[in-house]
């Protein structure tokens, strides 16, 4: 039964975008340094641009601080630029090759906001998971259509592809509630 198989390869898929949606989430800022945070900014260096953490190191030296080092001196004006630019809400303070970014406290306005964030994100993971799930349909009917498999297996592998997208939608669901109470404690 090659189906099983197949089965396999579109849980993984499905799965990875659950894996793609643990990513952004960490790059959601909750009330606390997270070096994570800044993954997702990019600086123009070079000609090019390229993720911040190829142009220097971030450190978190204290629960509301961020700590950037810029190894090359002429690309700091560049990684302030990107940061300000950001929609992450931080100012940073230029100390020589070294960013210094405080984490202000988030405004309960703020907070409404990366939960709505947080949900666009959960959003496009689940568009993600119900493509895959109509791909293995789409391949299991042709299979049936085909004569490669009979019209019980195919139903019987449906329900399967059924419920290994119901499965990653409640993940989803899950990991959506609990970065939305970790982005709204206080």
């Amino acid at each position: 039964m090659a189906e099983e198989f197949k089965l396999a390869v579109y849980r993984k898929r499905m799965d990875g975008a659950l894996t793609s949606l643990r990513s952004e989430f960490g790059g959601l800022r909750t009330g606390r340094a997270n070096a994570a945070l800044l993954d997702g900014i990019t600086v123009s260096a070079y000609g090019s641009e390229m993720p911040l953490n190829q142009v220097g190191s971030v450190s978190v030296p204290e629960p509301r601080m961020l700590l950037v080092n810029v190894w090359d001196k002429s690309m700091v004006g560049s990684v302030e630029k990107a940061l300000r630019q950001s929609n992450l809400g931080i100012n940073p303070v230029v100390d020589g090759q070294t960013l210094r970014i405080p984490m202000p406290p988030l405004t309960e306005e703020r907070r409404r906001d990366l939960v709505k964030v947080a949900g666009g994100y959960a959003e496009q993971a689940k568009i993600a998971v119900r493509n895959v799930r109509r791909d293995g349909m789409d391949a299991l009917k042709k299979a049936e259509k085909d004569g490669d498999m009979s019209e019980d297996e195919q139903k019987a592998h449906s329900s399967d592809v059924q419920k290994a997208t119901d499965d990653l939608m409640n993940q989803i669901d899950a990991a959506l509630e609990q970065k939305s109470a970790e982005i709204m404690q206080v």
